[in-house]
Order: C-alpha cells, then structure tokens, then sequence
C-alpha cells in the first residue's frame, strides 16, 4: 500500500482513493452472483477501508480452464442492462457501500449487438456508468464495437475514465478519456497471452503522456497472466503482482496528485498540456481529419 502525495498541499488540497485491485481468476459463467458477493467481500478485507474494488475483465465469464472463451457461451450469457445481472450486482455495492467494477460483462443490445462492457455501480446502488469496449480484440472476440468514450464521477474523490484491455493499445482513448477530465483509468483486462510484458510498458507510457494514474487489473492463472500494475501520474510504479498468482492489490490514490504534476511538470519538467501559446495556429491531424486546437487544448474539470 502506498499513499501518492503532492508536493504543494497547501495548493493542491488531497482526494484520497483507498482502493483495492483483485487479480482474481474468472468465475464460470452462470455462477450466482452469492460466491461473486462473497469474493468482493473477502476482498474488502485487505482494507476494510477501500472506497472503490475492481475485478478484471469478464470476470464473471469464464469458460473452465483453459478459459476458451467460446462465442456461443458469451453469446448465450448476455443480458441487457437492465437484466437481473446488474440487478444483483447493484446489491453487493449497496450492501457494502463501495463504488464496484466487477470487470466487464456481456451485454445484449437493444439491436440484438453483443458488447463487452464495463460499469460501475455506486454505493448507493445505482449503475453509475457504463463502457462498451471500443476496441474488441480481433479477429478473436466475438464482441461488437462500442463507440462512446465514458467517465465517471466519483463522489468526493474525483474522476475515473473507463477502459478495457486492448483499448490501452490504441493511445487515443486514454487520451481521449484524460481530455474529459479523468484522473485515474481504470483498465480492466483478461490477458491469457505473452503479450502482457508489452501491456506493462503501455500502462506506464499511457500514463505519461496523459498524466493519470493508470489501474491496470488482469486476471489470475491459470486462465491469465495476471501482473495487475497501478501507476501514478509520473510513470511510476505503486504496486504491482509480480505473477500470475491470485493476489490483492491495496493502494491510496491522491487524485489531486494529477493537478500536481500538471502544473509543475513530469519530473518538475514537462508540462504536455500547457504546451501551447494563446492564438498560436492549430495542428492538423489528417490521420483523424481533425486537429489539435490550442484554445480548447486544456482537459476538463472533474465535479469533486
């Protein structure tokens, strides 16, 4: 457990996050949601005083060891929103009092669609948001594309962007998400392949160049690679599971350590988002046929 402090409180007034990031084996598919209520709270456990627990991605979609992740399973499995799956799960934040991200679950569209999607339930047990995974991992998941990009303000502390697994490979969205104002991204994965030494670079590198924390939560062996990874605003490392193994991360987040570094610099020296000079002229970016305008070059505030 670490506590990220800024340099300047007199300044920068803290916003602790006391969280907790499971590295967890899936539980198979149609398993009632009693043993994943139980999970969470052997979890809560190693900090009793955490405010925001995450499991990784489709953590309540596995397939049996080894995890095949077979189309049909997933398919059969969805459920809209509104369906007694995130009823229930709305139940076990409430009960406990937590904002949860049980990973990602398989949602039936109103179309008929299959996405892979993250949300968030809040203390209050409500479904505080949710994100349909942008970018599926092809040709391999069967899963349509999302196609909004989503945060979530969490009350009194600050704000989280959403973001699954490969989505961390394309650095547009964790851009994207910082512009809105996201303090912390939270990335949920189920990496089953050699792959997640690369992921690892990815979640400091995100977090550098957009300057945020980065919770990087994979699932355990033997269906993944685990080496879950939290990261502050600096690229630095907070904890990390050296393994595969099932283990629980604890960590404090100072979120306001994010408005820190953004106004001193990375290392006391750069300053991306303060880069540009009143009237300077726009950069063009014809790979997005749109641009980096100075006057609106600037990430949103988050409602505290």
């Amino acid at each position: 457990m670490v506590l990220v402090t800024p340099l300047n409180l007199e300044h920068h007034m803290s916003r602790i996050l006391p969280l907790i990031a499971a590295q967890a084996p899936p539980r198979l598919i149609g398993e009632p949601l009693a043993g994943f209520a139980q999970e969470v709270r052997n979890a809560v456990v190693h900090r009793p005083d955490a405010k925001l627990v995450v499991f990784p991605e489709l953590h309540l979609f596995g397939d049996g060891a080894p995890d095949r992740q077979r189309a049909q399973a997933l398919a059969d499995a969805a459920e809209p929103l509104t369906g007694p799956r995130v009823q229930g799960l709305k139940a076990i934040a409430a009960d406990l009092g937590i904002w949860l991200v049980p990973g990602s679950i398989c949602e039936r569209g109103a179309d008929g669609q299959l996405f892979n999607t993250q949300v968030v339930l809040s203390p209050a047990g409500e479904l505080a948001g949710h994100y349909r995974k942008i970018f599926p991992w092809r040709p391999f998941e069967p899963y349509d594309p999302g196609h909004e990009f989503v945060t979530v303000d969490l009350d009194g502390f600050g704000r989280a962007g959403l973001n699954i697994c490969y989505d961390a490979w394309f650095p547009e969205v964790t851009r994207q998400l910082a512009w809105m104002g996201a303090e912390v991204i939270i990335n949920v994965v189920k990496t089953t392949t050699p792959d997640r030494a690369q992921e690892l670079v990815l979640a400091r590198a995100n977090a550098i160049v957009n300057q945020v924390f980065m919770v990087s939560v994979n699932c355990a062996g033997p269906t993944g690679q685990g080496r879950s990874v939290i990261v502050d605003p600096e690229g630095r490392i907070i904890t990390e599971a050296p393994t595969a193994d099932p283990a629980v991360l604890t960590a404090e987040l100072d979120l306001s350590a994010v408005e820190q570094v953004r106004t001193h610099g990375t290392a006391g020296l750069n300053r991306m988002w303060s880069q540009f000079r009143p009237g300077e002229p726009a950069i063009e970016l014809p790979v997005y046929q749109g641009r980096i305008d100075p006057a609106t070059w600037a990430p949103a505030a988050p409602r505290i």
